[in-house]
């Protein structure tokens, strides 16, 4: 093989590998929102999610894609690993249909589609036509990328040193690992299969070996997950580890098939005989369905072999209890009932945005990144609850209620947002912690102090009012409104002591946005927290 020919090969398959993200792109940007949606809804149960898996892949093209909104569904609280799984096995029939496209011979029509999705999105000026127009050209892309490639690698048939290369992997191990790597280097299985069916087409491999290659590309398909769960906490990690426990265990599920059935693979090169394109991808595809078929059934056992790899700690234990709807009852309950249920779920939804907020104030203090990484989860959770009590709330609403009880939720959702914007303030004093450390500004001893004293202040004064709406205590409202206006002076106080050492030089300026920062989000805890003290009071 020539150096004009590898490198020929080489564009082939960035030309490829561009076609397959601009497609990508045009189809995420045609369908908006819509695919995170879908993957949102799948969540009711597994039959559900392995069908949106499917779907959501053949629409972004690509199961990387669709994994990784899995994981941060997962990282976010949003999905349970019993839940992702379904989606993972979903993608991994999803990404097949990739290589049954491919297997059509349309190469020669490339340019024309090309053209066409050019005219389309450079002028055009319909956003919609215009993203369906870089889906056309990306499609074009991917196979005049593949007509490149089918042209680049016609002389290797004649190479001695890859057909030395070639014979070498005739052991099936070897074929795997090659598989593995070739795809991890490609960051993409779609194109390692897609290139190991031309080298069967143009006759340089054989379809047994060809089998083996597909084989390895589903393992190596994970890599891309595994390097972006590295920024996740540990439930992103487990569903990366549990994309790949399903893939090895679907690997060796198939090898087992090949070896103990001679005629397994005859049988599907029978179904395409002579297109040896067609049979790679039927492979492929049938591949896929039957680890699906065969695994769905001991999921729930894929997840503890996963829990098991990367074990569940006491504080994760506890953020589970802790995303979870523990008052608030299904179905269609008294409204009274219903609305008590409610308040319970609101205020300890409340109670761990307090203690959140004064872990943050511990973070800050100590400047202690591990405190941090404590508040940055207790922050999710928070998040999660949000929005899973407002969803019951607009469940709750559909009830046959009076006017007052309608009003009652209504006020129910305000004080849900105003404990939400509590455990946001909680999260900037965290980043503030970080920013001293990574800026290197050092606040004065004066001003900790004072940071502290408007802390406890903000603290009490949250507790306090969220004991009022716990408890319908209306009759401490007054005393409520004092605590804010305690919080509201010493935060006047703070910035005034603050221009007087910025005047006299004893704060860097840095710092001391830092420092007003602060006291902003402190005394607008205080605000949120009146807020939910008199939430219920007008209606009581």
């Amino acid at each position: 093989m020539s150096l004009f020919s590898f490198f020929t090969l080489l564009g082939g398959v960035g030309l490829f590998l561009f076609g397959m993200s601009f497609m990508t792109n045009g189809l995420k940007n045609a369908a908006g929102d819509q695919l995170k949606s879908i993957l949102e809804r799948a969540t009711s149960n597994r039959f559900v999610a392995v069908f949106v898996g499917i779907l959501v892949t053949f629409m972004a093209q690509c199961s990387a894609a669709t994994d990784m909104m899995v994981i941060g569904f997962v990282n976010s609280g949003l999905m349970t690993l019993i839940q992702a799984i379904g989606v993972i096995m979903g993608a991994n029939i999803g990404t097949t249909i990739t290589a049954q496209i491919t297997a059509f011979d349309i190469g020669s029509y490339a340019p024309l589609i090309l053209f066409s999705g050019a005219i389309l999105y450079l002028f055009v000026k319909k956003t919609i036509v215009r993203h369906v127009g870089s889906i056309i050209v990306g499609f074009g892309m991917l196979f005049f990328g593949l007509s490149v490639i089918k042209n680049a690698i016609k002389p290797l048939a004649g190479s001695a040193e890859f057909t030395q290369f070639i014979s070498s992997l005739d052991n099936p191990a070897l074929a795997i690992l090659f598989g593995v790597l070739f795809t991890a280097m490609l960051q993409s299985s779609s194109s390692a299969t897609v290139i190991v069916q031309t080298f069967a087409v143009q006759g340089i491999i054989q379809f047994e070996l060809a089998v083996y290659l597909i084989i390895g590309a589903a393992i190596g398909s994970v890599t891309p997950n595994i390097l972006a769960s590295l920024t996740t906490n540990r439930n992103g990690k487990r569903t990366a580890c549990l994309n790949l426990v399903f893939n090895l265990c679907r690997a060796t599920l198939i090898v087992l098939l090949i070896q103990l059935i001679p005629g397994f693979l005859d049988f599907i090169a029978s179904l395409s005989p002579g297109n040896v394109g067609r049979q790679v991808a039927n492979a492929h595809t049938i591949f896929a369905i039957i680890a699906v078929v065969a695994f769905f059934p001991f999921a729930p056992i894929l997840v503890k072999l996963t829990q098991k790899i990367i074990p569940l700690r006491p504080e994760e234990t506890q953020a589970q209890k802790d995303r979870s709807i523990v008052y608030m009852q299904e179905g269609n309950i008294p409204p009274a009932l219903a609305l008590e249920q409610a308040q319970r779920e609101i205020t300890r939804m409340g109670r761990l945005a307090s203690q959140n907020l004064k872990l943050a104030a511990e973070c800050f203090f100590k400047q202690d990144q591990n405190i941090g990484r404590q508040v940055a989860e207790n922050e999710e959770t928070i998040d999660y609850l949000t929005q899973a009590i407002t969803q019951r709330l607009v469940k709750i609403r559909t009830f046959n209620m009076t006017g007052h009880e309608r009003n009652k939720i209504t006020q129910l959702t305000f004080t849900v947002s105003d404990i939400e914007r509590i455990g946001d303030h909680a999260q900037n004093l965290a980043d503030y912690a970080e920013q001293l450390v990574t800026q290197k500004q050092i606040l004065s001893e004066e001003a900790i102090q004072e940071l502290k004293e408007l802390t406890d202040s903000a603290t009490h004064a949250v507790d306090f009012c969220l004991d009022i709406f716990e408890n319908n205590a209306f009759d401490k409202l007054s005393e409520a409104e004092k605590l804010e206006q305690d919080v509201d002076a010493l935060e006047k106080r703070c910035l005034t002591n603050h221009i007087a050492r910025l005047f006299d030089r004893q704060c860097e300026p840095l710092a001391g946005v830092i420092y007003t920062n602060m006291s902003s989000d402190l005394e607008r805890c205080s605000d949120h927290a009146i807020n939910i003290a008199f939430a219920l009071h007008e209606r009581s």
